[in-house]
């Protein structure tokens, strides 16, 4: 599932169409009542919470959209070739097109909708609205791993598994401590951390965490290999040894998805 970096960068990518009529259509049809509501509309504004993404069309229609485990987004240059009956969405104008498919969302809802999916999730670390103070209260409270609050996206939204893990790496959390146990100045590190960590992964449109001193070009170490691609300390690293003091990492899993740790810097 992408991260919240990847949602950001596609609200971005998205106001390519911004300014003129949009067509919109929906090859598979399952979409194809709502499509035709806003087709020829302007794409007004968007807009991403964590791992949901928004499409404004004229003043108070939005496309609400969260791609799941299994969703894409492609985008093309203008013409548009046809359609196959997988696009759930496309957008097109006279200049670009981009193909949705496979998300678990994809619905035409009003501002009350919307407002809704906002109240639901936790801080968004990429908005400027975010509280952090709001997650903290939580977490404060709570009694559950740091390492499963942080993927609770009622307590943050859009941290995912690569962020998880290596947020806690780079402090130094074992990712078993529970929430309660996380100190003020702890949480207020974490918070200042995901914030730089997930605005690079929005600007380069991808996930590095590695400090300069620990890149393969400043360790002499082989760059990794992956197709999630990016430097990690942790993420993905399962028996290799960790780059700061060689222990193996460790895996586990933790709320249905893998943990990853260094045993030694991450002492509970």
């Amino acid at each position: 599932m992408p991260e919240g970096h990847t949602i950001h960068r596609l609200a971005l990518d998205y106001r390519r169409f911004s300014g003129g009529a949009v067509r919109v259509t929906s090859p598979q049809g399952k979409f194809s009542d709502a499509a035709a509501l806003i087709d020829g509309a302007p794409l007004t504004r968007t807009e991403a919470h964590g791992k949901h993404l928004f499409l404004g069309f004229r003043d108070s229609d939005w496309v609400h959209i969260h791609l799941g485990l299994f969703g894409k987004v492609a985008f093309g240059g203008a013409p548009a070739p046809p359609a196959t009956d997988t696009v759930r969405l496309r957008l097109a104008n006279p200049t670009v097109y981009v193909d949705l498919r496979g998300p678990t969302t994809c619905a035409l809802i009003t501002d009350d909708e919307k407002n809704a999916v906002h109240a639901r999730l936790g801080p968004d670390p990429l908005r400027d609205d975010a509280d952090p103070d709001a997650a903290y209260r939580r977490i404060s409270r709570s009694r559950t791993t740091i390492a499963a609050l942080l993927m609770d996206q009622k307590v943050i939204a859009g941290v995912g598994n690569v962020y998880r893990a290596e947020v806690l790496f780079r402090h130094g959390i074992d990712p078993y401590r529970a929430g309660r146990d996380i100190t003020p100045a702890e949480w207020d590190a974490v918070w200042t951390d995901l914030v730089e960590l997930m605005h690079e992964g929005v600007r380069n449109n991808r996930i590095d965490t590695v400090r300069p001193e620990h890149t393969p070009e400043a360790m002499g170490r082989p760059p990794r290999v992956d197709d999630h691609g990016g430097e990690v300390y942790v993420y993905r690293r399962a028996t290799l040894p960790c780059h700061l003091c060689g222990t193996g990492i460790r895996t586990a899993d933790l709320a249905a998805r893998n943990l990853f740790w260094c045993p030694t810097c991450q002492k509970r």
